[in-house]
């Protein structure tokens, strides 16, 4: 009797991690119009059909990477949230994690692209997102309230306050992470300090 054929080895597919941070790093290198599935594919090892065995669509490729990366500025955050130093330094350190390093800022860019087609995604997806910014809204209050608590701050609605910085560092980010000509990261985090200056920072009579 011949042997039977030795059976074909499967190439293991890389964990999912490892997928999402390479999507992360090719948007960092190349720019977001370069990430497509066959591109990621060919970067990993891995088939586009397989991809969309994992991730269904590009649309949901890109909102698990951006889950991904936020995971990774979560953990940033919590650990500046739990530090040592007064609720005014840390809020600081929040503003300076939030605002995009410069034009391009990969992490930015993939937002305003999930962002933008966030009008035809599902409800799962909207809620997702809204997760994520509900995320940095609720560390932003609890930082506001904390420092109220302790005197650092005037008396203010935390959540009220959180709402309207956010709203800045927003358009300001945007700013940023487009290019805007003559915005820059610099000036935008001495922007947000004055407005955190004049409408929180307790001022001794």
């Amino acid at each position: 009797m011949s042997e039977a054929p030795a059976p074909r080895r499967r190439t293991p597919a890389p964990p999912r991690e490892e997928l999402l941070a390479a999507a992360m790093g090719m948007i960092a290198e190349r720019g977001l119009e370069k990430l497509t599935m066959a591109a990621l594919g060919r970067e990993v090892g891995m088939s586009s059909g397989h991809l969309l065995y994992y991730f269904r669509s590009k649309d949901e490729l890109l909102l698990q990477t951006l889950e991904w990366s936020e995971g990774r500025l979560g953990a940033a955050r919590g650990r500046l949230l739990a530090g040592q130093g007064s609720a005014r330094e840390r809020l600081a350190a929040y503003v300076d994690l939030y605002v995009p390093d410069g034009h391009r800022d990969p992490h930015w860019t993939l937002w305003l692209e999930v962002w933008n087609r966030s009008q035809n995604a599902d409800d799962d997806a909207r809620a997702r997102q809204a997760a994520i910014e509900g995320a940095w809204h609720r560390d932003l209050v609890a930082l506001i309230a904390e420092g109220v608590s302790r005197g650092e701050f005037r008396e203010v609605n935390a959540d009220r306050f959180a709402t309207r910085t956010r709203a800045l560092l927003d358009g300001f980010s945007i700013h940023v992470a487009i290019g805007l000509r003559g915005v820059h990261r610099e000036q935008v985090l001495a922007h947000v300090g004055e407005f955190i200056e004049d409408g929180l920072i307790a001022r001794s009579s």
